[in-house]
Parts: C-alpha cells; sequence; structure tokens
C-alpha cells in the first residue's frame, strides 16, 4: 500500500514538473512566433517603402529630363536669335554696292561723248549725266545709310526678344511643392493637366476640386490639406503670413 502510494505520488509529481517545463517551452515558442511575425511586417514595410522611393526617384529623374530639354530649347532659341541678327550686315553690303557702280555708269557716258560728238557740243552732255548722276549717287548712301542704322537697331531688339522669351519660359511654372500635400509625384501630375502656377490653383472652384480630386483619386484632400488658402498667400507673394498659418511647408513633413 505503501509502495503504491508513492509511485502515485511520484506520478503526480512528475506530471506537474512536466506540464511546467512545457508550459515555458510553449510560451518561449509563441514568443518566437509573435518576433518573427513582426520581423515580417517590418520588412514589408521596408519593402514598400523601398518601392515608394523609386517611383519618387523616377518622377525625379523626369522631372529633370524635362528641365533639361527646356534647357536646351532655351539656348536652341537664342543662338537661332542671334544667328537671325548676324547676317543683316550682308543687306547693307548689297544694297552700298550700287553707289560704287554708279559713277562708273557716268564715266562712261563722259567718254563716249567725247569720241562721237563734235568739239562744241560735247562739254555739255557730260556735264547733264554728271549732274543727273549726282542725285543718285546720294540717295543711294542715303538708303545704305538708312538700311545700316534699321539693322543697327534691329540685332539689340532681337536679342532683347530672344532673352525675354527665354526668361518668360523660366518663370512660367511655380514650385507647386512648396504646398502641404504636394510631392513630386502630385506635382507631376498636376503638370500633366496643366496646372502649373498658384494662381491657377488659387482661382479654383468647387467644380475644379471635384475634377482635380476625380483625376488624382483624392478624396477631401484639397479641402483638408487648404491647398487653395496656400496658393492665394503664396499668389499674393505673402511669404510671411504663408510661414506663420503652415510653418510645416517646405520641411520633410510637407507631403
Amino acid at each position: 500500500m505503501g509502495t503504491f502510494f508513492y509511485m502515485l505520488l511520484a506520478f503526480l509529481v512528475g506530471v506537474l514538473v512536466g506540464w511546467f517545463i512545457w508550459g515555458r517551452v510553449r510560451g518561449d515558442l509563441d514568443s518566437l512566433r509573435g518576433d518573427l511575425d513582426r520581423t515580417r511586417g517590418e520588412r514589408d514595410r521596408l519593402r514598400a517603402d523601398a518601392d515608394r522611393l523609386t517611383g519618387e526617384l523616377d518622377v525625379c529623374r523626369g522631372a529633370r529630363a524635362d528641365l533639361e530639354r527646356q534647357l536646351t530649347e532655351a539656348q536652341g532659341a537664342k543662338a537661332g536669335a542671334t544667328k537671325a541678327a548676324i547676317p543683316a550686315p550682308s543687306a547693307l553690303m548689297s544694297t552700298s554696292a550700287p553707289a560704287k557702280t554708279a559713277p562708273a555708269k557716268t564715266g562712261s557716258a563722259k567718254t563716249a561723248p567725247a569720241k562721237t560728238a563734235p568739239a562744241k557740243t560735247a562739254p555739255k552732255k557730260p556735264a547733264a549725266a554728271t549732274a543727273a548722276a549726282a542725285p543718285k549717287a546720294s540717295a543711294s548712301k542715303t538708303a545704305a545709310s538708312k538700311t545700316s542704322a534699321t539693322a543697327g537697331k534691329a540685332a539689340p531688339a532681337a536679342k532683347k526678344a530672344a532673352t525675354k522669351a527665354t526668361a518668360a519660359a523660366a518663370d512660367k511654372a511655380d514650385s507647386l511643392r512648396r504646398l502641404i500635400g504636394i510631392g513630386p509625384v502630385n506635382e507631376r501630375k498636376l503638370h500633366g493637366l496643366g496646372v502649373r502656377t498658384y494662381a491657377q490653383i488659387a482661382a479654383w472652384t468647387a467644380a475644379d476640386i471635384k475634377r482635380i480630386e476625380d483625376v488624382l483619386e483624392f478624396d477631401g484632400r484639397i479641402e483638408r490639406e487648404r491647398w487653395i488658402e496656400q496658393a492665394k498667400l503664396l499668389a499674393a507673394g505673402d511669404e510671411k503670413e504663408f510661414a506663420r498659418r503652415f510653418p510645416t511647408a517646405g520641411t520633410a513633413s510637407n507631403t
């Protein structure tokens, strides 16, 4: 009877010890599984961030390519305007050429009558020809001087026009990324819709907001992030009030 009691007691003690050990091991196993799940979640989040950054990098590369193309076109337009202004002196040379050849005809007119006409009437004809040729030569010189003056004025005017066109192309678009809620991707989408200035955003109506949100797949984001209010301040040039109302603009948390 005593042996059976001790065996039963030993069995119960063994069951209790085994249950305690198994509980500890199972708790550690559950903890390891939780850590594994958290690690997998962190890995997925990092992958999503990497994909997002890759997309923004592609957008930045596209924007850089567009800026380089616009710069090349502006330089080409400036070079074309300069080349168009340079050939102006050639017109002056072609205009002044008859003035040099006109006296040669007068000289031939002088020598021809000297050989064929009588001695009394010969001096009168060269004098008349010289008198007729003199106004023609002065007229050709006057026309040549007017042409040179016009060409001299046209060249700086063409250069100024090319410079103004280049400056207008460079200052045409505003930096929409200064608005809170607009990053590289949204800025590129807005450019695709023809929105490039603060004044355009400031003039949006309720219909415009709905149309833009439908295209950009937003849901009340424009009103929630106060795009129009920001654009009105920037379009008016009120930088102080803009900085007071939107202190996070231009920081890492802008978007």
